[in-house]
């Protein structure tokens, strides 16, 4: 339960971003949304706007910090946001345009989705992310969809990421491997690792709004084991990617992909 204090700070941040210009909703995201945050975690809050949005209204609310353009980080569904300071906290601020979160949604309903790049996330991220913010994200002002997680996206979603998964081993073996090329294999592993944790969790219908517990949520932690002895030796890289690729294989069968 958030301290009164707390419950104060929400509210203010919530009533000066609910008034900024074509915002409809605001909505509290992260592990502040989730309960599972610490004294000094984050808030991270969403602006759901529809038509052009002006960034210079979030600039003109004086708080400290980095305020992007729309499509500065990205410009896929992680369309943008600001790095603030607000009374001495830490505040994140993430653009959602609702054409697009609408449109993401009604393709997540088909089973649907695209994989994107973003800055810190080994596998990218899937355009349903902005669907399962939806879903798991507490709304503070306004009114947004509550979907449960879509039969379709559950049906189609884990081959997609576990086939990504193998090829990304396969190309590492085939290329990397026996050259010694160590930090290449690595990479590979791990980002194999974490398509097959988002292959799980699809199909266990478990939303992912990031990589940080990814892994953990999987249980596919133990990938670390194979990554703790590598050399630069082409059978030692071989044999981690081999095992690797069984281990990922292993567990997509025990969720029945």
């Amino acid at each position: 339960m958030p301290t009164p204090d707390d419950a104060s700070f929400l509210a203010h941040v919530t009533t000066r971003l609910a008034v900024l210009p074509r915002v409809e909703a605001v909505a509290l995201g992260g592990s502040r949304a989730g309960g599972t945050h610490g004294p000094d975690s984050d808030w991270d809050f969403a602006v759901y706007y529809r038509g052009a949005f002006d960034v210079e209204s979030v600039r003109a609310l004086g708080w400290p910090g980095e305020v992007s353009e729309v499509g500065a980080w990205g410009g896929g569904v992680f369309n943008g946001g600001a790095w603030l300071d607000v009374d001495g906290r830490r505040v994140d601020v993430h653009y959602r345009d609702l054409a697009d979160v609408e449109f993401h949604l009604a393709e997540a309903r088909e089973g649907r989705f695209r994989v994107e790049r973003l800055l810190f996330h080994l596998a990218g991220i899937p355009t349903y992310l902005v669907v399962a913010e939806l879903a798991v994200n507490r709304v503070l002002h306004g009114e947004l969809p509550r979907p449960g997680y879509p039969a379709a996206l559950r049906h189609h979603a884990p081959r997609r990421w576990s086939d990504d998964a193998r090829h990304t081993l396969a190309y590492a073996r085939a290329a990397h491997a026996g050259r010694g090329h160590l930090g290449d294999c690595a990479g590979a592993i791990a980002t194999a690792a974490c398509q097959t944790a988002h292959a799980v969790l699809a199909a266990r219908g478990q939303w992912v709004t990031n990589e940080k517990t990814l892994l953990d949520r999987a249980g596919l932690r133990y990938i670390d084991n194979v990554l703790s002895d590598l050399t630069p030796q082409p059978q030692t890289l071989t044999a981690a990617i081999d095992e690797a690729a069984a281990l990922l294989e292993e567990a997509v069968r025990a969720v029945d992909v």
